[in-house]
């Protein structure tokens, strides 16, 4: 049986209805955006539009990879849980991006809601029935899954050879960058996830967490404008701090 608490929800099959597509806001940077208009009714066709709740589990490590999925709104975390019982968070997802890449069959890591999320879901084996008539669409989750791999391989050098205000810089611009590709502001970022999240992703403790934003707040490189919004006020600053080169990421790669 399917543990993924959307599998136990409603869901309300786009295709009966006037095609949400139009309206989407996120269509032109996720997998939708390699087919032209006449051909998105092939995705309708087959996608379920479902909504999870803050703190709900989109699938659990170990669920059936039935189903992938592209966020329309909201945040979510990926996240393993070691064998001594901690968690470890291994990346972010944000509007546009793609959940539920796989290679074997089932599930190699738990999604959960950070905040309300609204997703797309499509059936895995109808969705790959689409690649024969349509490769656009495979090229393009070929693309994102090579970026995931290439994001990876950044998330271990960030774990293992950086202090913990460099982690935490590279962090902020990793998301600034993130947030350009959606059209959104660079210098004012919203981090819905807590210091927490923010902890068991970078390898650091809350307090560790903290005390790098009090640092880098108190340094003039970033204001704490609200509880979840922090402003970039010295990009070239954090940009040395974070020791690393600009970032440069696609869209759709969700492992940060």
């Amino acid at each position: 049986m399917h543990r993924g608490t959307i599998l136990d929800l409603p869901k309300r099959h786009t295709g009966d209805v006037q095609s949400p597509c139009a309206a989407c806001t996120v269509r032109d940077l996720s997998i939708c955006s390699v087919l032209d208009p006449a051909h998105v009714k092939c995705l309708t066709d087959i996608v379920s539009d479902v909504s999870i709740s803050p703190g709900q589990s989109v699938f659990y490590e170990g669920d059936p990879a039935e189903h992938l999925f592209v966020l329309r709104d909201g945040c979510a975390r990926v996240c393993k849980v070691l064998a001594d019982g901690r968690r470890m968070i291994t990346g972010f997802f944000f509007p546009s991006d793609i959940i539920g890449l796989a290679e074997d069959v089932t599930y190699a890591y738990s999604c959960e809601a950070v905040t309300r999320l609204s997703l797309c879901q499509f059936p895995r084996k109808e969705l790959q029935d689409l690649f024969v008539e349509h490769p656009v669409l495979e090229q393009r989750i070929l693309r994102v899954a090579t970026n995931e791999l290439a994001a990876a391989q950044d998330q271990m050098v960030l774990l293992g050879r950086k202090t913990a205000s460099e982690k935490l810089a590279s962090f902020l611009l990793l998301l600034s960058s993130r947030a350009g590709r959606r059209r959104a502001r660079q210098d004012e970022l919203f981090l819905p996830m807590s210091r927490n999240d923010i902890g068991d992703h970078l390898g650091l403790t809350t307090e560790s967490v903290s005390r790098c934003f009090t640092r880098l707040r108190k340094q003039g490189i970033i204001s704490l404008d609200a509880a979840h919004t922090i402003r970039i006020l010295d990009r070239d600053r954090l940009l040395v701090l974070s020791g690393s080169g600009d970032y440069e990421i696609e869209p759709s790669v969700a492992a940060l």
